[in-house]
């Protein structure tokens, strides 16, 4: 029988103390002590400060740690850096993160043997920290405890947002997630549902996790895939996880929430959703299954619109070189030009308790360690077409051989980032005038007898092959874009076109707009679900009803950044938590989107399932302002009232971070 858990430490408990040098400068003494929330630093000499600038380093700004030594054979002394993201501030504000590594000399001990012991124990300390592993009570904290490095699949869009998505990946994203010692394989989308075709083809058995770098569209791409596959069950199982780069970042601005940051935009959201990655932890993701006019079905894990917002979303494409700015002009013009659509929505109201949450997934982890192999000689080629933009510190057979990352038009290629000792060598970092450079000293390193890890199966585009005794209809390559194969049945909605069953709730009128939303963001700056929640089981439907004023649907959308427009007391505004609903469109033309893609236009219906998949939120941080998003929406229906939302805190649910199955 296993021993029981240890209980949670408190905040303040020291967990490490100790005397340390610094580099480069010299003379300089620190005492540093470890919690398990924070590093605090005072200086000690040359003259103590009775207010240290910079003495209190927080873990949820640590994208990780790694030893170092020096070159010089004469130096006995043992180092370790902490890479730390700290706000900076502006005009007495938070301002923007910016990267601020810190490196302190081991020098107590006589020997170098003694002096990397201590270094590797503070580090291995600091990760298991960050990654949620428990400490030993009053055991010896040796590299031993940390698992092996989850490895992670990368999607990137080099064309998202203002198409800085590749720079910003290469010059945020890589350098971070080396830091903390994370493995990788990353793959550059040529196409629309390029990244679809990749998760159908991928041997989710090898991987640990699926990232994309872009806006929400990739995203969408991939869970359709996931779930177009003949394995749907499984594979939806895998965590994916979103970095923003891209003009809609509705799911990293709920993350950035979730993980107790304060609203951002640009790179410091992508820093903060970086650091939320780094350190690890899921939670279960809603997955909307949306069945269109024609019977075709696709899943949402963000939102299907109908209205002003769809009108908006599309018609603003064009102005995808701004941006997420492209929004605020299409908003504008949209109020210039505001219209009105006769529908039908009906829903079927959420039950005052809704159901527990499933457990969350995480990623694997395991007490070995990745070793890797040489790299594989290419691979015969194969009948897709090439994947020829790859960057990868795994040993991936590639289709194409590595030189096709310097073809026309490609993204320069991108130096092998180091496993397990931090990131790539900076002179910035561990070197300075008048001191010996520095170069990783990894904690783990591999035994001379240790075997090599198994190669990673190659990367196919389309739906696997699967065996004939397993029982599984056959891939549909050729399916239309919208469609997915898999998935669970709908149980809970009728046929479209029939009549729908008793409990159901109808509105039917002038609509400005209707939103169907699952987690609380619809765009990084807006709030439109305050309370939601990317595991209550439920569907938040938000409409506008005709009749509003240019004025006041531009101060909701304005109080939306606050998450407060339920207090304006808009008597057009309506709000209904629900479990499934259908909508009609009376009016013959218009624009329908799921996750802000436009989809065929016409009758649609869809049913929420909790927790089918599972998202990559890294661990839950301390509520922001909770007044700050605002008082829970209140029904709009009152014969048949929805539920009010349940849930009153940001804090939910246990950590699961990167743990075996």
């Amino acid at each position: 029988m296993a021993p029981p858990p240890p209980p949670p430490l408190a905040a303040s408990t020291p967990l490490l103390h100790g005397e340390f040098g610094s580099y480069p400068a010299r003379g300089s003494r620190f005492a540093l002590t470890l919690t398990p929330q924070a590093l605090h630093i005072q200086r000690l000499r040359p003259k103590p400060e009775a207010r240290p600038r910079g003495g209190l380093v927080l873990l949820a700004e640590v994208s990780g740690c790694c030893t170092l030594r020096s070159r010089s054979l004469s130096d006995s002394a043992a180092y370790f850096c902490i890479y730390t993201y700290p706000q900076g501030r502006r005009g007495g504000r938070l301002g923007g993160r910016r990267r601020a590594p810190r490196t302190f000399r081991a020098d107590g001990a006589a020997t170098y043997e003694e002096n990397r012991a201590e270094a590797q124990r503070w580090a291995t300390a600091l990760m298991c920290l960050l990654r949620g592993v428990p400490l030993p009570g009053d055991g010896e904290i040796t590299p031993e405890l940390l698992p092996r490095p989850p490895r992670l699949f990368l999607l990137v869009n080099p064309f998202g947002g203002r198409g800085l998505a590749w720079q910003w990946c290469k010059n945020h994203v890589l350098p971070m997630i080396s830091e903390a010692g994370l493995s990788f394989n990353l793959i550059q989308t040529e196409r629309q549902n390029h990244a679809r075709e990749l998760v159908q083809g991928l041997n989710l058995s090898e991987w640990d996790g699926i990232v994309t770098v872009s806006g929400d569209g990739l995203l969408f791409e991939v869970l359709n895939g996931l779930l177009g596959r003949p394995d749907w069950e499984e594979a939806v199982k895998t965590p994916v996880g979103i970095l923003p780069c891209g003009s809609g970042n509705a799911l990293a601005g709920a993350v950035n929430q979730h993980g107790g940051f304060e609203p951002a935009l640009g790179v410091d959201l992508l820093l903060n959703c970086s650091l939320l990655l780094c350190r690890g932890g899921s939670r279960p993701l809603d997955l909307l299954s949306v069945t269109l006019a024609s019977g075709s079905r696709c899943f949402s894990f963000l939102s299907v619109a109908w209205g002003f917002v769809s009108d908006v979303d599309i018609q603003s494409e064009r102005f995808r070189a701004l941006g997420s700015a492209r929004f605020t002009l299409g908003t504008v013009l949209g109020l210039a030009n505001l219209h009105t659509y006769r529908g039908r929505l009906s829903y079927l109201p959420a039950a005052v308790e809704p159901a527990s949450p499933t457990p969350a997934h995480g990623l694997p982890r395991a007490k070995s360690e990745l070793t890797l192999a040489p790299a594989p000689a290419p691979a015969p080629p194969v009948a897709h077409s090439p994947l020829h933009r790859s960057v990868s510190d795994l040993p991936l057979p590639l289709p194409m051989p590595q030189p096709a990352l310097t073809s026309p038009g490609s993204p320069e290629p991108l130096p092998i980032l180091s496993l397990n000792g931090g990131g790539p060598e900076l002179a910035g970092d561990w070197g300075g005038a008048g001191d010996a450079p520095l170069s990783p000293d990894p904690l783990l390193p591999s035994p001379p007898s240790s075997p090599k890890a198994a190669l990673l199966s190659p990367i196919t585009e389309g739906v696997p092959e699967m065996p004939a005794s397993s029982g599984l209809p056959p891939p549909t390559p050729d399916a239309p874009e919208a469609i997915s194969t898999g998935g669970p049945p709908d149980h809970l909605l009728p046929p479209l076109g029939t009549p729908l069953p008793p409990g159901w709730v109808t509105l039917e009128g002038d609509f400005v707009l209707m939103l169907a939303i699952s987690p609380s963001h619809l765009g990084a700056d807006l709030v439109a679900a305050p309370h939601a929640r990317f595991d209550d089981g439920l569907v938040h439907l938000c409409w506008v009803r005709g009749g509003i004023s240019r004025a006041a649907l531009l101060r909701l959308f304005l109080a939306m950044e606050r998450g407060s427009h339920f207090n304006l007391g808009c008597p057009q505004l309506g709000y209904a938590a629900a479990r499934a609903f259908r909508l009609e469109p009376l009016t013959p033309r218009g624009v329908l989107t799921v996750d802000g893609e436009q989809v065929e236009y016409g009758p649609l219906q869809a049913q929420m399932h909790p927790g089918l998949g599972t998202l990559l939120t890294g661990p839950p941080g301390c509520p922001v302002a909770p007044a700050f998003y605002g008082p829970k929406p209140r029904p709009a229906h009152r014969p048949r009232p929805a539920c009010l939302l349940p849930h009153n805190s940001w804090l939910w649910g246990s950590q699961d971070l990167f743990r075996t199955h």
